[in-house]
């Protein structure tokens, strides 16, 4: 079947106009309270579009997200790791702590605990992705020589977004400029430490 231009111009004005509704019901009523019903009477769409694209409320509301999410966390690449972390890491702070965006994804974030199709969806289409582009990110600086060669990439990333999303979860005040940069120094000092100590435990005993 020949889908036409126009329609696939309705089709993602009506998706836009979906995720828009979505978020700004987040603001007014708080997640709990938005329902499809909601998000189609202010999207001027029918439910069944909606159904169409999107399994539940938190599906919808999961895609708004990550769509802000990958806008606000670039993985840019300056050639200074430390830079480029500091940038990325405040744009997630910054992203989490504005609405609706920090509601919404504690919202999503308290589906997953019931609803495991949600869990799925959140771990194969946002956090494996993300993190996936942050390991590579560290690859590159590894190759430049910034990170040392058997540092645990992965390792660090969870090092690296664990205190940002424990902070979330826990409505614990939002890290500012200078704690995000404590926070990305420790974890490069980590790594070099880390593989600093590696180096020596292989080192020969001699006596």
């Amino acid at each position: 079947m020949i889908t036409s231009s126009s329609s696939l111009r309705r089709s993602e004005r009506s998706r836009r106009a979906t995720l828009e509704a979505a978020l700004a019901l987040c603001t007014e009523k708080g997640y709990g309270r938005v329902t499809i019903e909601a998000i189609a009477a202010r999207a001027g769409v029918s439910k069944k579009t909606i159904y169409r694209w999107w399994p539940s409320k938190s599906a919808v509301i999961l895609e708004a997200f990550t769509e802000a999410l990958v806008d606000a966390t670039p993985f840019v690449d300056t050639g200074d790791i430390a830079a480029d972390l500091r940038t990325h890491v405040s744009g997630a702070v910054n992203l989490l702590a504005t609405a609706p965006f920090g509601p919404a994804y504690a919202g999503i974030l308290s589906e997953v605990h019931h609803d495991d199709e949600l869990a799925e969806t959140v771990r194969t289409q946002l956090i494996e992705p993300r993190f996936a582009q942050a390991v590579d990110r560290l690859r590159r600086a590894q190759e430049q020589g910034q990170i040392p060669p058997d540092a645990n990439l992965p390792l660090a990333v969870e090092m690296l977004y664990g205190p940002v999303y424990y902070r979330h979860v826990l409505r614990k005040p939002v890290q500012d400029e200078a704690t995000i940069a404590a926070l990305v120094a420790h974890v490069l000092c980590s790594l070099r430490a880390s593989a600093t100590g590696a180096g020596r435990m292989r080192e020969p005993i001699t006596g």
